[in-house]
């Protein structure tokens, strides 16, 4: 069941001493779903139907952190928001309802603002359940190693079989 592949960024972050980040690019898809079919249990539906197991509904936290033992996808349903992609030295995205963000191993994120409804659906590869790293003192090259051993993933969340992670990450 593939979503919306035709409208995707790619956008890559360095390593700035804290968040380590990815050598493999963040993949946007804006309006994997369209506007009027958009919610927690269409993109539920995409997610596990793509072998991404859907694990949660919530927000992003207000602070920076990553994730070094798997990859992680973001799916909004509902609201918008700012997120800040890349750690303190990234850059903001603007995302709203329908947009999916896949975040390789080691990719930092922070909400730094978002409207009162922000809703995500948040899946990762099967058999995976994040750590979460806030890029403190110690956390690495424990992280680093454990980002390097995080294998690519088998389907793309939003693309399934195909689809931009495969092409992109593999």
């Amino acid at each position: 069941m593939p979503g919306n592949i035709s409208a995707i960024s790619l956008e890559h972050f360095a390593d700035d001493g804290s968040i380590p980040n990815n050598v493999l690019p963040v993949v946007i898809y804006r309006q994997a779903i369209a506007g009027e079919e958009v919610s927690a249990e269409a993109m539920e539906a995409l997610f596990d139907g793509n072998g991404w197991p859907s694990a949660w509904r919530w927000g992003v936290y207000d602070y920076h952190h990553y994730h070094s033992n798997t990859h992680e996808c973001l799916g909004v349903v509902q609201g918008t928001a700012r997120l800040q992609l890349g750690g303190p030295q990234g850059r903001v995205f603007e995302v709203g309802a329908g947009d999916v963000i896949v975040l390789p191993a080691g990719t930092g994120h922070k909400n730094v603002g978002s409207s009162p409804d922000f809703l995500v659906v948040g899946a990762y590869p099967p058999g995976c359940s994040p750590d979460q790293m806030r890029g403190e003192a110690g956390e690495r090259p424990g992280a680093d190693k454990r980002i390097a051993q995080v294998p690519l993933p088998k389907t793309d969340p939003v693309g399934g079989q195909g689809g931009p992670v495969i092409e992109k990450w593999g």
